[in-house]
């Protein structure tokens, strides 16, 4: 399995594999289960390596780190998991 930032990096510059719509399945500690967050509506500042920011549903900013991203889909194939 490649590391996640290689994955991201991947579906940014590689034109041909990042085309398709991605979702990033990622762990919430409150919820206690997988959200899934279209990889579009992620933001992340450049000089942060750790985290990206999701907004949900009622305008609130979460800032979700890097290392509780569980699975990343492809057009609805699963195409990354971390198991642990």
């Amino acid at each position: 399995m490649i590391p996640l930032h290689e994955l991201l990096s991947r579906i940014h510059w590689d034109p041909e594999f990042g085309r398709g719509e991605f979702r990033l399945g990622y762990l919430d500690k409150v919820r206690h289960e997988l959200v899934y967050v279209a990889l579009k509506e992620v933001h992340h500042d450049p000089d942060s390596h750790f985290c990206f920011d999701v907004t949900d549903d009622a305008g609130v900013v979460h800032s979700v780190p890097y290392h509780r991203v569980k699975e990343v889909w492809k057009d609805g194939t699963l195409i990354w998991r971390r198991e642990h």
